[in-house]
């Protein structure tokens, strides 16, 4: 690597340790939230109302110096509320295009299954391509670019679910769930005065940031761990229980968190044991899985980890061939 990884390590931990003044007990979450960072990817964020969602957005935001946005999805919404519009400007005779909320670093898209798929469309250009395209101009958005979007996994009611080529573009899907006894106590601690979000600080430059991105690029994955990887999904789409396997991107999406992983362990290669950990929040929700599974009551993760007991794990040397030199 032409950077030392122990650098993209320290990143890592600089950006957790100011999250952890808002977002308390969630450590290898803030962890998953930095590999969907350094891998240029997006994040699902699954889970019931007040566990802190919004806030760790926010706090995201608010470290890196980046321009945060934030959009409340309803059914009523237009794909215009979320990209921006052009209206026509009588003294200079032409049309100026007005940015709606998408034109941002980090993006919070709230309660995203609460938008039609009309709305919900209106990401998935921005999400894979950098750039959206109101009444045929392409506007390039800022870097970085994150999206974090959130859905309620309980409440369903006046929802339309996210279709599968939605889903996909997530690179992760992530749980904050509630915090233990301790925690829950800390928080309240924290929040008698004001809110610790108040007074976080920015402690990285956008820059720095964009260096990193480039430089976890350079982590060691060795071809028995890229067949692994490989294995792992095609696996997904061999099981009987599932309609629909995960898609090349769910390989991809692997071999990029996989590296970023190793990298804020302080490793510069990737080891099996790092693809095992992130595997789930990398597949289950690239899955479908059938009617008939889904009575009774198979899920996902389910079959990820049973992809995982499946596929034999490569053994030997997993270290750059320099390293060993």
């Amino acid at each position: 690597m032409d950077m030392p990884v122990s650098e993209i390590q320290n990143f890592a931990q600089r950006i957790i340790a100011n999250l952890e003044k808002v977002i308390i007990g969630k450590r290898q979450t803030l962890e998953l939230v930095i590999v969907g960072l350094l891998c240029q990817g997006h994040l699902l964020i699954e889970d019931v109302p007040g566990v802190g969602k919004t806030m760790l957005a926010r706090s995201l935001a608010r470290s890196l110096g980046c321009v945060f946005s934030r959009i409340q999805f309803t059914p009523d919404m237009l794909p215009s509320d979320v990209t921006g519009v052009s209206i026509f400007n009588q003294v200079s005779r032409d049309f100026e295009f007005r940015p709606g909320p998408l034109m941002a670093q980090i993006l919070l898209a709230d309660e995203i299954n609460r938008a039609t798929p009309k709305t919900q469309s209106a990401l998935l250009e921005a999400m894979e391509e950098r750039q959206m395209t109101v009444d045929g101009i392409t506007h390039a958005l800022p870097r970085p670019f994150m999206v974090l979007a959130t859905q309620n996994p309980i409440e369903y009611e006046g929802t339309f679910p996210l279709p599968e080529a939605q889903l996909d573009r997530f690179l992760l899907r992530i749980r904050l769930g509630y915090p233990g006894l301790s925690d829950e106590i800390h928080v309240l601690e924290l929040q008698q005065l004001r809110h610790p979000i108040e007074t976080l600080e920015t402690i990285i430059s956008v820059e720095e940031v964009t260096l990193m991105q480039e430089a976890v690029k350079q982590v060691y994955v060795a071809p028995a761990v890229k067949r692994y990887i490989v294995e792992l999904v095609r696996e997904t789409r061999e099981s009987a229980d599932v309609y629909l396997g995960s898609s090349p991107r769910g390989s991809l999406g692997l071999f990029k968190a996989g590296q970023a992983w190793a990298a804020i362990l302080g490793r510069d290669y990737v080891l099996p044991d790092d693809i095992k950990a992130i595997a789930d929040h990398v597949l289950a929700h690239r899955i479908m899985i059938n009617p008939s599974a889904r009575l009774r009551d198979i899920t996902a993760t389910q079959i990820v980890q049973e992809t995982l007991k499946t596929v034999s794990v490569p053994g030997g040397d997993m270290t750059p061939v320099v390293a060993r030199v």
